[in-house]
């Protein structure tokens, strides 16, 4: 059998996407019942503050769960508004942020949630004087799967 130009090229990929998985920590088995300590979280530093990856993993109904915690520091966006085919769920931690939802923006802080839904534009920014952490919970079902 002869192997061709093509498939060294799959093969050198397929390679490179799984060593790049392993490298950043995701799971790839699905998820099973677990528990995150705070302290145990690797902290990424950012530009605008600091994220925490919590978890990205297929469960037994999910193609994919993600958690993810941010801290913003005062005044800062994460990114610009922006929309996408996952839907979005934020708890506010601690401090005041600024959401767009719906095209209204509105100003909300600690234990307040907002959902972000499939395709609408949202944003979030820290309108506080101390930094504004919050936790994010989005999902991937085969409905999402290849939807930008």
């Amino acid at each position: 059998m002869k192997i061709s130009k093509r498939d060294l090229t799959v093969a050198a990929i397929t390679f490179c996407a799984t060593a790049a998985l392993a490298a950043t920590g995701i799971q790839l088995e699905k998820m099973e019942s677990s528990a995150f300590e705070w302290k145990d979280m690797a902290v990424r530093k950012t530009r605008t503050g600091e994220v925490r990856t919590v978890f990205r993993s297929p469960t037994a109904t999910l193609e994919e769960l993600e958690c993810h915690i941010t801290t913003l520091n005062p005044g800062e966006t994460p990114h610009p508004p922006h929309k996408h085919a996952a839907e979005e769920i934020i708890i506010i931690r601690e401090g005041t942020v600024e959401s767009l939802v719906n095209g209204v923006t509105k100003t909300i802080g600690p234990g307040s949630v907002i959902f972000q839904a499939s395709q609408q534009m949202h944003a979030i920014r820290n309108v506080g004087d101390v930094p504004a952490t919050y936790h994010v919970f989005s999902w991937r079902t085969t409905a999402t799967e290849g939807k930008k």
